[in-house]
């Protein structure tokens, strides 16, 4: 127990949380113009400055930026629980011998699934506020009015029960594959590069943060395109079917973006994603590597987590 609360697992905490924070404020419009690709459509516009500059001639300069708090907020959430699970679990197992590649994946899914099932209320709101007031091309989705997080959380489960916070929650489960891959990559590129050299510089960080990234997005990207829909849930969709979580509408979505965009459907929007995602999931293990290293070292604490 004293490991799982120890104050170390919450340096890690928050540097993860301030690490995320800082990375998707900088890149957040790139995020917006890849949940619109996802969601939208009829959007002509594939390449990502395009979508860019079309919301913002419509929808104003701030557009890019809409919806920027709740997901912060659902952000630092979710990377606190992540992180703090992450290392706690890692603490408890590994107990100061050297850690493998197969515990880190293995840490990193349980951090994962529990991440998922705590925060999951907060990313639903989060697509639907980011995506309020949004232009669409395709008519069959439904716009919503809602006064802020509050309210959407209030709306949401007046008119569609409190299982609908929920929605999406199957692929998000899939999706923990994600993360866990990417630090499986990261702890794994960190353990090779540490073996030719004594520390790692920013931007070795960087790049091992990147490619980690990269690689974890390509595999998972597909169910991420099935997620936001889901979450959105303002697609007037397989109408006999209203448990939008389950594994059927799963494979009818995937089947019907297929049908019509061809396999290539499934990746609508990724060049924005991976270029959000490769920088931000970068910068942030770079904030969060220094941070953690200039919190020990002022607390003149070692850092016990062997990597």
């Amino acid at each position: 127990m004293a490991s799982v609360l120890a104050y170390e697992n919450l340096v890690h905490a928050v540097a993860g949380a301030v690490g995320s924070v800082t990375a998707m404020t900088l890149f957040y419009p790139l995020d917006t113009a890849r949940l619109r690709l996802q969601v939208d459509e009829k959007r002509k516009s594939k390449t990502t400055h395009m979508v860019l500059l079309e919301i913002i001639k419509e929808e104003g300069l701030l557009a890019p930026y809409r919806g920027w708090f709740p997901v912060i907020s659902s952000l630092c959430c979710s990377n606190f629980v992540y992180f703090y699970t992450f290392n706690s679990l890692k603490a408890i197992w590994v107990k100061g011998q050297h850690s493998t590649t197969g515990k880190d994946l293995v840490v990193g899914f349980v951090a994962g699934v529990v991440n998922v099932l705590l925060t999951t209320p907060l990313w639903v709101v989060n697509t639907r506020l980011k995506l309020q007031g949004a232009k669409f091309r395709n008519e069959n989705i439904v716009p919503t009015n809602y006064r802020g997080v509050f309210d959407a959380f209030r709306q949401i489960v007046r008119d569609e029960g409190l299982l609908s916070l929920w929605n999406g929650t199957f692929p998000s489960l899939l999706l923990v594959f994600n993360p866990a891959i990417h630090f499986m990559f990261y702890e794994g590129l960190k353990r090779q590069l540490l073996k030719k050299r004594k520390k790692l510089s920013s931007l070795d960080v960087f790049i091992i943060g990147a490619v980690a990234k990269a690689i974890a997005t390509i595999v998972t990207y597909p169910m991420q395109t099935i997620q936001s829909i889901l979450r959105f849930g303002h697609h007037r969709l397989n109408p006999e079917n209203r448990t939008l979580g389950s594994l059927r509408n799963i494979f009818y979505l995937l089947h019907q973006r297929i049908r019509r965009f061809g396999f290539m459907g499934l990746y609508k929007g990724l060049e924005a994603k991976l270029l959000q995602t490769v920088l931000t999931a970068a910068l942030m293990f770079l904030v969060y590597e220094k941070l953690t290293a200039a919190t020990f070292t002022v607390m003149g604490l070692k850092s016990t987590h062997k990597h």
